[in-house]
């Protein structure tokens, strides 16, 4: 099912358990977040920065995900606002009968930057997790989203054990789909092992807006100039999206060797959110 953005927008509940709900806002020309609510188990993190953007850090009780926890954030960046919004480390999906869920809905207003760079997601063996993004940009909106996957616990054994996993990425701008990408990996399809071979991590990471096209161009002129290596630690591959942005996908064989890709792809928005984030991380 594809959800149409141009609906009304949702109204900020919390009312159900692992709801939470963001609303930032550019004040004299830096961001505040006019609005944080979360409720149990989801926490919603609100550190200061040297920058102008304001930043939050999504976590739950217990560092991951239950059985039967459906966690849904809704998310509004104003007009010239500048958001990050990532995970304070990375997100574990427990074993259990029972599947769990995320849920990400954000609408970005022109001039306004969201950058979603969540820590990788660890599926535990025998875990059954699945996700939606969903994205309304306006038409000079601007949005890096990454969406970040591990092969689970290597040291226990347990290495692209879970039981299913599914991830989403829809984004409009107004109300034309920019990008529709789904990812499942389900071992009914085959053995994941197998399939997935060397690789350890998987990462896909989107940009798109009028203020991220230098951004999408290097990252394009990266990939076009990276020589081939047989038994590459990592492969990156990236495609033009119409409005100028960019996707790029990175598989490795380390988690550390993936998050160098990312980091160093990602480092020209360090000045659009007035600090480097990623200084003490990946």
């Amino acid at each position: 099912m594809i959800i149409d953005l141009q609906l009304p927008p949702r109204p900020f509940s919390t009312q159900r358990a692992g709801s939470g709900a963001l609303d930032f806002v550019s004040i004299n020309g830096k961001t505040v977040a006019r609005r944080i609510s979360a409720s149990s188990p989801l926490k919603l993190l609100n550190p200061k920065n040297r920058g102008h953007a304001a930043w939050v850090y999504a976590s739950s009780y217990g560092g991951g995900l239950l059985g039967g926890d459906q966690l849904s954030v809704d998310v509004n960046v104003g007009a010239g606002a500048s958001a990050l919004l990532s995970t304070q480390a990375s997100t574990k999906i427990y074993r259990s009968e029972m599947p769990c869920s995320q849920k990400l809905f954000a609408r970005i207003e022109d001039g306004a930057l969201l950058a979603v760079t969540p820590d990788p997601l660890v599926c535990f063996a025998d875990s059954d997790f699945s996700q939606e993004q969903n994205y309304a940009l306006t038409s000079g909106a601007n949005l890096a989203a990454l969406d970040w996957l591990n092969a689970g616990r290597r040291a226990s054994g347990e290495r692209w054990a879970f039981r299913r996993y599914h991830s989403r990425i829809s984004i409009q701008r107004e109300g034309k789909r920019v990008l529709h990408e789904s990812l499942l990996l389900d071992p009914e399809h085959g053995a994941l092992a197998q399939r997935l071979a060397r690789f350890n991590s998987m990462a896909l990471l989107v940009l798109t807006g009028p203020a991220l096209v230098g951004g999408a161009r290097s990252i394009l002129d990266f990939v076009a100039e990276k020589p081939l290596t047989r038994i590459a630690e990592t492969i990156v591959s990236a495609s033009p999206l119409a409005d100028g942005g960019a996707l790029l996908r990175v598989a490795g064989i380390a988690t550390e060797s993936v998050g160098n890709v990312l980091r160093e792809q990602l480092k020209f928005l360090c000045p659009l959110l007035g600090d480097d984030p990623w200084a003490r991380k990946w």
